[in-house]
């Protein structure tokens, strides 16, 4: 891994899904590279384990579905950090495996609730405060199964694909107001999210990815980071690719 020393020297970021996976490695990746990161997570014992991994002492413990929960999250977090320049919408589930004839509404519900409500109350409650600063970057994490669906997985796939859109919507509304969002589409990577699915799941994925294996976190992390910098200047509303070459548009 490259890390780019001062990167986000001066930058604070919230990381929600901060305690494992994804959410995790970018933390550490962003801290190593001068930023401070708050950890967001539903997991208390997964925070206390991922804050002397990532480096951080910033961290809380909340449901990012319940929307209440999210607001005092954010204004606790802007009075630590004191700005706030970088949200990295990592937290989610999978939900049941079954078609959608049989799939359990109970399941439904709480995918789109963590992974598409979850994600809209948090860009909610940050983006004032980069507005007012005027300056801001969001990256929001979709999924390839977003952009073309996986069987058994239609809740998931309809949560990740209601992140991309709205994620253009965004990006277009604060266009030309210094704060940038866009959506990362991965095909499945090593996470432990893989643990709420059957391997033949697993499996049938691994099989629609043309370089023939799953992703590693870290080239995720790699792209997120740069999503979540300076760098990443002129490109809004938009998704970025970590797919293997699965996405073709």
């Amino acid at each position: 891994m490259t890390l780019y020393q001062g990167r986000f020297e001066g930058r604070t970021a919230i990381v929600t899904g901060g305690a494992s996976g994804l959410g995790r490695e970018v933390a550490r990746r962003i801290t190593a590279e001068g930023g401070r990161v708050m950890l967001w997570d539903l997991h208390p014992g997964g925070l206390e384990e991922a804050k002397a991994d990532v480096g951080t002492s910033d961290a809380i413990a909340f449901d990012v579905a319940d929307n209440a929960a999210v607001e005092r999250a954010a204004a606790e977090s802007l009075a630590l950090l004191g700005h706030i320049d970088i949200l990295v919408n990592s937290a989610g589930i999978t939900g049941a495996t079954a078609p959608v004839d049989s799939y359990p509404v109970e399941s439904w519900l709480n995918v789109i609730n963590v992974n598409l409500n979850g994600l809209f109350y948090c860009c909610r409650a940050v983006v004032p405060h980069m507005v007012a600063s005027g300056y801001g970057r969001i990256v929001n994490v979709a999924s390839v199964a977003g952009k073309e669906g996986n069987p058994n997985a239609s809740a998931y796939s309809a949560s990740k694909a209601g992140v991309i859109g709205l994620t253009k919507s965004l990006g277009k509304e604060l266009a030309t107001r210094g704060v940038i969002a866009n959506a990362i589409t991965p095909a499945t990577f090593e996470s432990p999210i893989l643990d709420q699915l059957p391997q033949s799941q697993v499996d049938y994925m691994r099989s629609k990815i043309p370089m023939g294996r799953l992703g590693e976190v870290h080239e995720t992390a790699a792209m997120v980071c740069f999503m979540a910098s300076e760098e990443c200047s002129f490109t809004t509303a938009s998704t970025f690719d970590t797919s293997g070459g699965r996405t073709t548009f």
